[in-house]
């Protein structure tokens, strides 16, 4: 038997890009034939990870760095989908670390953490699987690196991670990707699009389960869990959603009609704020 922690952190750290990959499937399909277990062991105490393992490039940049291009010609396209395989390679490294990290929870929460981060492996492949017919591969082009300075800022707290980084930054993906594939659409680009609908489908369950687990947290501590995912954006992102949302995936991920309007009208009354 493997320790879950320790095989967790392992992949975690992995630099090279194809064995991360193949481990993370390993993962998932061991905990699901029973050869991991639970151990808490001295040598594999939870640490920070201000830097988990990903290959010397992409080089990483200020996001105002990372240039936008119009999906109407090959370097737009080639850009887009650098910048989502960069945050499909993030999203691996977020369910590992999930999984290292946060040791108190039901056995139900590694299956889902390492589900997400196999997911998340073959999203990843699929992408650049389809760079590669645009010349390009994975490091070719600079990235940001947002989505785990927000990891970052969360691993203090299980519940503090569930509601902001699948229901806040990956939940934007929900928003924003059907946008794509229409512009997708537009130019003939179907292969692309193709890949983004197997996306868009396993990210609807990737935010249900923060939700899920989000909403187990509060439970636990007695919290409302709308009144409480309000006050973390406030208080830790200090920022609202932004909307307009995919309401029909939101709705399936997890989210309330009525958190939505709740959330629409925290962004309103912020905008009012902040242009008086």
């Amino acid at each position: 038997m493997q320790n879950l922690y320790a095989a967790a952190h392992a992949c975690l750290m992995q630099t090279d890009l194809e064995q991360k990959l193949a481990c993370a499937a390993q993962l998932y399909a061991d905990w699901q034939a029973g050869r991991l277990e639970r151990v808490e062991t001295p040598d594999c105490p939870v640490q920070a990870v201000p830097e988990p393992g990903r290959p010397a490039k992409p080089e990483l940049v200020h996001p105002r760095e990372v240039r936008q291009r119009k999906l109407s010609s090959m370097e737009g396209r080639r850009a887009l989908l650098h910048a989502v395989a960069h945050i499909e390679f993030n999203a691996i490294n977020l369910g590992l670390d999930a999984v290292y990290r946060f040791r108190d929870m039901p056995d139900a929460f590694y299956g889902d953490w390492l589900q997400v981060a196999a997911e998340e492996a073959y999203h990843f492949s699929l992408l650049h699987e389809r760079m590669a017919d645009f010349g390009c591969r994975y490091g070719d082009l600079p990235a940001h690196n947002g989505l785990w300075e927000q990891a970052c800022k969360t691993d203090y707290d299980v519940l503090v991670r569930m509601a902001l980084v699948p229901r806040v930054l990956e939940a934007r993906g929900l928003d924003v990707t059907p946008g794509m594939m229409q512009r997708l659409r537009e130019v003939g680009d179907e292969a692309t699009v193709s890949i983004l609908e197997i996306i868009l489908r396993d990210e609807i369950g990737h935010v249900r389960i923060g939700s899920r687990w989000f909403r187990h947290c509060c439970e636990q501590r007695g919290l409302e869990p709308e009144a409480t995912f309000r006050q973390l954006l406030r208080e830790v992102m200090q920022a609202p959603l932004r909307g307009p949302f995919y309401t029909e995936a939101r709705l399936q991920a997890g989210f309330t009609v009525e958190e939505l309007e709740q959330l629409l009208a925290m962004e309103q009354t912020w905008v009012d704020e902040i242009t008086r």
